[in-house]
């Protein structure tokens, strides 16, 4: 990655996202130094504007950003850093230094949608998502049809929690059926939005 840092005295922004739930949790700085420190330790490190020196993020409150991405801008003058957040990403204790809630659980869907995505491509052996591949698309869909069922029997004639715990398992499988098909449950929110008026 070619970066422009003569733009802003030898400094880049850094926009930190989270890497689950897309939320932006912070902006700062970086300097060359700061950039390959970030690079070697996997944990984002900033350089100080005030202190003028380097700082990782949590270096003192534990608090570190775990990087799992970084991308520049169109101009490398700019990076987009997506991030594993352990603990809040303020020095307020909020979630993200804009006071945003980092915790909604329905980012985590996007998520699953890419680690089976992973398994589809990587096929580990010992993955039960592996498995399910390895089996064909009609074992896949079987699967489907039995937690739907599983489910309906749940929301009829059982408890809340065992009615979410199969609804949880249909759309997992939902989910593996769909990646096999060449398609991914952000297909299906396409499809839900172009159907939706308001």
């Amino acid at each position: 990655m070619n970066l422009d840092f003569n733009k802003l005295n030898g400094l880049i922004p850094a926009i930190i996202q989270d890497a689950q739930t897309n939320v932006v949790l912070m902006l700062g700085f970086m300097n060359e130094e700061a950039y390959q420190k970030t690079i070697e330790t996997k944990n984002v490190t900033f350089y100080s504007r005030t202190k003028q020196r380097l700082w990782t993020k949590g270096e003192t409150s534990g608090n570190f950003l775990q990087v799992v991405k970084i991308l520049a801008d169109c101009d490398n003058d700019t990076l987009l850093i997506k991030a594993n957040p352990v603990g809040p990403a303020c020095h307020t204790g909020a979630e993200t230094c804009f006071d945003e809630k980092n915790k909604d659980s329905i980012w985590f869907l996007q998520y699953l949608q890419e680690f089976i995505s992973r398994r589809f491509i990587e096929k580990p052996e010992g993955s039960y998502t592996t498995s399910l591949f390895a089996k064909g698309v009609n074992r896949m869909a079987q699967k489907v049809g039995e937690e739907a069922v599983e489910t309906v029997i749940e929301a009829t004639n059982g408890t809340d929690d065992n009615f979410i715990y199969e609804a949880s398992d249909l759309i997992y499988h939902l989910i593996v059926l769909l990646t096999s098909k060449g398609y991914t449950i952000e297909d299906l929110a396409k499809e839900l939005k172009k159907r939706h008026k308001e």
